[in-house]
């Protein structure tokens, strides 16, 4: 059973974009499965930097605060929110993967 994602908008992720754009282009993922698994890879690279950054970001504004440098507490908060969402974000879709994945180990042959 296929999926239409044609009619999806405003989406954010490369490898969703990309994929509505190829079924809608008449591109099969099978003749380009390689590219395909590439770009969700490094989708999720991408998403790990920039999770990694709002950590370090949170992390330095703490520093900031509690070495005197600033006393702006809604940088801090900002930071904080930015980074928890981010991780709880990449949680998540690592346990989809895991899954995803444990269920593939399942599968018989």
């Amino acid at each position: 059973m296929a999926i239409d994602i044609t009619n999806l908008r405003n989406i954010t992720s490369g490898a969703i974009r990309n994929t509505a754009e190829n079924s809608s282009s008449g591109v099969t993922p099978a003749k380009d499965t390689t590219s395909a698994f590439e770009s969700v890879f490094n989708a999720a690279l991408d998403n790990l930097n920039v999770t990694n950054s709002y950590l370090s970001d949170a992390e330095n504004e703490e520093l900031k605060l509690a070495m005197g440098l600033t006393d702006n507490t809604h940088d801090l908060t900002v930071a904080l929110q930015k980074a928890s969402t981010a991780l709880q974000y990449t949680v998540a879709v690592r346990d989809k993967f895991l899954d995803a994945y444990k269920e593939l180990m399942q599968m018989q042959l």
